[in-house]
C-alpha cells in the first residue's frame, strides 16, 4: 500500500510540477502576454516555481525529520493542489508568478517523504524496487498532463491536477508511519538539523555531491525539452509543440528509471547504473541540439531518448536516501531533489547568460551549460560511496 500511495502521489506531483511547461505558451498568451515576451516571461515563472521548490524543499525536509513523514505527505498536497487550482484564475502576470512559487514549495516535499518512507520500511535488499516502481510509475504524470493540456484549456488542466491530489488524500489514510522514525522520536536526538549538513566537511561534499549528480536530468528536461519550441526553430524543425516533447521526454522517462532501478538491483550497484547513465546524458546532449532539418516526429522520437538518459532519478534519490542517517534523512531526501529542480534557475540563467555575455547561439550555449552539468555529475558521483544493501537504522552524530 505504501509504494502504490507513494506511487500515485509522485504522478499527481509531477503532474502539477510539469503542466506549466505544457501550457506555458497558451496561457501566457491567455493573461495578455504578447509573443515575443513568451520565452522571457515563461524562464521566469519556471524560476519563480523552482525557488518556491528550493524552499519547500526545506521547511518539508527539516518537518519530515521533527514530525514525521506522513505529516510531509499530507501537507505538501494540500498546498499545492490548492495552489494549483487558484493557477486556473490567474488573471496577470504577478499573480501568475506568486501562485507557481506557493505551488512549488507544496510540491517540494511529496517525493522525499514518500521515498523515505519506502527507505525506512521495506528490507535493505529490496527497497530499489520500491523506489523504481515509485519513480518509474510517477513520472507518467508528464504524459497525462500533455494528454489533458491537448484536451481541455489551460485553466481546466490546473483545475484537474488540484482536484486528483485532494483526491489522493482518502489513499493516505491507510499509511502508516516509519518505525526507524518512530524509534528515535522517543530518544533524545537532533533531527532535522540542516546547518548539521555543513558543520563537518565530509557531511557537506557528501550532501553537495547528491545534488549534483541530479543536474543532469534537469538541464535535459527544463532546458532542452522545455524549449524545445525555440530550439526546433533553429533547427529548422516544423511544428514543435512543447507538450508533445514533454510527453515524449517522460515516456522515455518512465522507461528509464523502471530500467535504471532493475539494474541497480540486479548488480546490487548504484553509482555503475549511474556512470552509464550518465554517459548516455553526454551522448544524446548533442543528438538534440545538431540534428537538423528533420521530421516532427523523428525529434520528438530523439525527445524520447533524453527521456531514457534521464532515467536516473530512481537511483539518484535511492543513493541520497541511503547516505545518511535517520535523523537527517528526510531533510536530505527532500532537500536533494528539489535542489536538483531549483538548479534550473542556474541552468536558465547559466543559458541567457552566455548569450548576453558572449553572444553564443542558443544552441552551443545550451551545449556548454550540459556539458558543464555532466561534467560535474561525473566527479561528484566519485565522491559517494556505494550504498546498495546499506543497513539505514543509524543516526548521524556530531
Amino acid at each position: 500500500m505504501l509504494v502504490i500511495v507513494a506511487a500515485l502521489g509522485y504522478f499527481v506531483d509531477i503532474y502539477d510540477l510539469i503542466l506549466f511547461s505544457i501550457v506555458r505558451t497558451d496561457s501566457l498568451i491567455g493573461i495578455g502576454v504578447p509573443e515575443g515576451d513568451i520565452e522571457t516571461v515563461g524562464l521566469k515563472l519556471i524560476n519563480m516555481q523552482m525557488i518556491g521548490m528550493l524552499t519547500g524543499g526545506v521547511l518539508w525536509g527539516i518537518l519530515g525529520d521533527k514530525r514525521g513523514r506522513l505529516s510531509v505527505l499530507f501537507g505538501s498536497i494540500i498546498l499545492y493542489s490548492l495552489a494549483n487550482i487558484a493557477n486556473g484564475f490567474v488573471t496577470t502576470v504577478p499573480m501568475y508568478s506568486w501562485l507557481r512559487f506557493i505551488a512549488g514549495v507544496g510540491l517540494a516535499g511529496e517525493l522525499g517523504a514518500g521515498i523515505t518512507l519506502i527507505s525506512e520500511t521495506m528490507s535493505k535488499e529490496n527497497r530499489g524496487y520500491g523506489t523504481m516502481v515509485v519513480v518509474g510509475f510517477g513520472v507518467l504524470g508528464a504524459v497525462l498532463a500533455a494528454l489533458v493540456g491537448k484536451m481541455f484549456t489551460w485553466q481546466s488542466a490546473y483545475f484537474i491536477g488540484g482536484g486528483l491530489g485532494l483526491a489522493l488524500l482518502i489513499l493516505r489514510i491507510g499509511v502508516y508511519e516509519s518505525g526507524m522514525f518512530s524509534a528515535i522520536k522517543e530518544k533524545n536526538v537532533s533531527r532535522g538539523n540542516f546547518l548539521k549538513l555543513f558543520t563537518s566537511f565530509p557531511r557537506f561534499i557528501k550532501y553537495l555531491s547528491c545534488i549534483t549528480i541530479g543536474i543532469p536530468i534537469w538541464y535535459l528536461i527544463g532546458v532542452l525539452v522545455t524549449f524545445s519550441p525555440e530550439f526546433s526553430k533553429e533547427l529548422n524543425i516544423p511544428n514543435v509543440k512543447a507538450g508533445t516533447a514533454v510527453m515524449w521526454f517522460y515516456i522515455g522517462t518512465s522507461f528509464g528509471d523502471f530500467m535504471s532501478g532493475y539494474l541497480s538491483q540486479v548488480f546490487r550497484n548504484r553509482k555503475k547504473v549511474v556512470y552509464f547513465y550518465l554517459t548516455l546524458s553526454l551522448l544524446s546532449i548533442p543528438l538534440f541540439l545538431f540534428t537538423n532539418n528533420i521530421s516532427t516526429e523523428l525529434f520528438y522520437i530523439i525527445c524520447g531518448v533524453l527521456g531514457i538518459a534521464a532515467g536516473y532519478w530512481a537511483v539518484f534519490v535511492t543513493i541520497a536516501s541511503e547516505q545518511f542517517g535517520t535523523n537527517l534523512r528526510s531533510t536530505v531526501t527532500t532537500t536533494v531533489p528539489n535542489f536538483v529542480r531549483g538548479s534550473l534557475v542556474l541552468l536558465t540563467l547559466s543559458y541567457k547568460g552566455l548569450q548576453d555575455a558572449f553572444h553564443l547561439s542558443k544552441i552551443n550555449s545550451a551545449l556548454v551549460v550540459g556539458i558543464a552539468a555532466v561534467v560535474i555529475a561525473f566527479i561528484s558521483l566519485s565522491q559517494l560511496e556505494e550504498s546498495y544493501g546499506k543497513d539505514l537504522d543509524y543516526i548521524e552524530i556530531d
